[in-house]
């Protein structure tokens, strides 16, 4: 047999997680707005001041590589390194 308090609990409960989920999907519209506000004004600023958009390269590895791990031990022996 069913619980008349249950279901009451079970709908309340129901009703709150679907509030809660709705005010978060207008947070979150709200914010990328303002995201997408702000990234137009700044393209727009760049453009105005003729300075091009750039995209920061990540930090990680040069691509610069140096010398091998052979030359390099050569060139420390030939310096009168001990090696």
């Amino acid at each position: 047999m069913a619980d008349p308090s249950r279901d009451k609990r079970e709908r309340a409960a129901k009703a709150t997680y679907e509030a809660e989920a709705q005010l978060l999907r207008e947070k979150t519209a709200r914010l990328r707005e303002l995201r997408l506000a702000r990234e137009a004004a700044d393209a727009a600023g760049a453009a105005a001041a003729g300075t091009p958009t750039t995209v920061k390269k990540k930090a990680g590895k040069s691509r610069h590589k140096g010398p091998s791990l052979s030359d390099w031990l050569a060139t420390q022996q030939n310096e009168g390194r001990r090696g």
